[in-house]
């Protein structure tokens, strides 16, 4: 690529405190590239908050700040510039060390040689404009994603009203069996709408989960638990739940993502029993303390076997094909769980059961 054939001339930023160096610099460099100088850090600042500049050279050794102190500052302020570091002397610990931490893409020695630094320069550049073009293409993607998710939402959201329309009609029918069914294809209708709306309800979950600002308050888990319980309990009336809330500190965080977190692991100990388990059984244990909440659900439900257990978390992952799943709310969990900072982790055993421990920071620490 040659400079001179760019729409717009590469901008090039030299800090120097000598001056004959800026005035040779500009003098070799002013063709090709659009030269802007430096005496010292303060007045280049000045420059980058004014200026679009893609390149910026600094001297390593100069009296107020270093080269290095000097794109140390800037890589916070002004991350864009590409940076080459000037060095007239042998400090290859400070060079070696602003390698490392990223502060410099390369470093030139002094007195320069004309045909690296300008290969330094268009390979600065050309780093500059790959990572322009990809920020670029990141923010599109994003609004891409914003655009598709809303989409979804609203109309995942419009269809639950007609849903609910079909759901009413078929109760009436039932009621006044007004219908003739021997076929129970009014059964198997509702069986097809209510799992329909069972996934319409995951995906503005999930929506809202990824949407909804963090809202940390106080939380009673007591409280919260026992409203998870009387929700999932309408999936089974049979099943036993064994519940110990130890609460005995103050726990601040996100109820909402709690909510979810809790609801949808309590509704697969449910749905994941066995059909001829004799006592059915959800077990959730729950520790608070100043620091944390340690959080154990377990049943003894149909298990999973090892080797889907690396892959549970993943969006539409289904590990038993024989208990009706869609796949998305240990993924819900997983999303939520990393939006407030905690972690989890499960134990299985293919026929006897599942166990999902968490921890979860309280907010009252931090």
């Amino acid at each position: 690529m040659n400079p001179t054939s760019l729409k717009h001339k590469i901008r090039v930023l030299y800090v120097d405190d000598e001056v004959h160096n800026l005035a040779a610099f500009k003098a070799g460099f002013r063709r090709d590239y659009e030269i802007f100088t430096a005496v010292s850090v303060a007045e280049g600042m000045n420059i980058l908050t004014e200026h679009e500049i893609h390149v910026v050279i600094a001297d390593q050794k100069m009296p107020k700040a270093t080269g290095v102190e000097f794109f140390n500052i800037i890589r916070t302020s002004h991350p864009e510039p590409v940076r080459i570091l000037m060095t007239g002397y042998a400090d290859v610990d400070s060079v070696i060390d602003a390698i490392n931490k990223g502060e410099i893409f390369r470093y030139i020695k002094k007195p320069w040689d004309e045909l690296q630094l300008r290969s330094s320069i268009q390979n600065a550049y050309e780093v500059y404009a790959t990572r322009r073009e990809l920020n670029n293409k990141i923010t599109e993607l994003q609004k891409t994603n914003d655009e598709l998710n809303r989409f979804v939402y609203s109309t995942s959201h419009d269809l639950r009203s007609p849903l609910a329309s079909i759901m009413g009609v078929l109760n009436l029918a039932k009621l006044e069996q007004s219908v003739d069914d021997p076929n129970n294809y009014l059964g198997m209708i509702e069986t097809c709408t209510q799992k329909m709306d069972v996934f319409i309800h995951k995906v503005i979950e999930y929506y809202k989960n990824i949407r909804v600002e963090d809202v940390n308050e106080s939380i009673n888990f007591k409280k919260l638990i026992d409203d998870c319980i009387e929700l999932c309990r309408m999936q089974n009336p049979s099943i036993i739940f064994d519940s110990i809330i130890n609460q005995e500190a103050d726990f601040i965080g996100d109820e909402f993502r709690l909510s979810v977190i809790l609801n949808n692991l309590i509704s697969n100990a449910v749905k994941y029993q066995k059909p001829n388990e004799e006592f059915p059984t959800v077990k959730i244990r729950v520790t608070v303390s100043k620091d944390e909440a340690v959080i154990d659900i377990g049943d003894n439900g149909v298990g999973i076997i090892n080797d889907h257990l690396n892959n549970i978390f993943d969006m539409f992952f289904r590990s038993n094909n024989n208990v009706t799943g869609l796949g998305i709310g240990l993924h819900i969990v997983k999303e939520a769980l990393t939006r407030i900072g905690g972690n989890i982790s499960v134990t299985s055993e293919k026929g006897k059961g599942t166990n999902f421990k968490m921890t979860i920071p309280n907010k009252t620490t931090g």
